[in-house]
């Protein structure tokens, strides 16, 4: 499998484990020292554990992933880093109310040995043209 299709496979791994709401497995996606950026929050989160307790806060308030879907993937191969972008659609329920987003998000993969690993997410709200 050549490197594109390793880091496009890495990237559905991590999406699908989104998309069923796999907590564990989702975030087993990401290196320990991942930094995320992500439009609802004031600021970025410095690591992979910050993001894991701020979830957990999340679904103790009854927030759920019931559906990710992915379109107009692009992937550019720097060396040991690729740059995987796409828009996203999501379903989320947050306190009760069932909400449906549009955004759009880069994650940032890094070699790690023979397969990649997310180190930087950053998600943003796609805005009408």
């Amino acid at each position: 499998m050549d490197q594109t299709a390793q880091v496009r496979k890495a990237a559905a791994d991590l999406i699908a484990a989104f998309a069923s709401n796999d907590s564990a497995r989702y975030f087993a996606c990401f290196s320990e020292d991942a930094t995320f950026l992500f439009h609802t929050l004031p600021q970025p989160l410095l690591s992979r554990r910050e993001y894991q307790a701020l979830w957990a806060q999340w679904q103790a308030e009854g927030f759920a992933v019931l559906g990710c879907e992915s379109s107009n993937v692009q992937v550019s191969l720097q060396g040991e880093v690729a740059i995987f972008m796409h828009d996203v659609a999501t379903h989320i329920r947050l306190a009760g109310e069932e909400h449906q987003l549009a955004e759009r998000e880069t994650i940032v993969f890094r070699r790690q040995g023979d397969h990649w690993l997310a180190c930087h997410e950053h998600l943003s709200v796609v805005t009408a043209a």
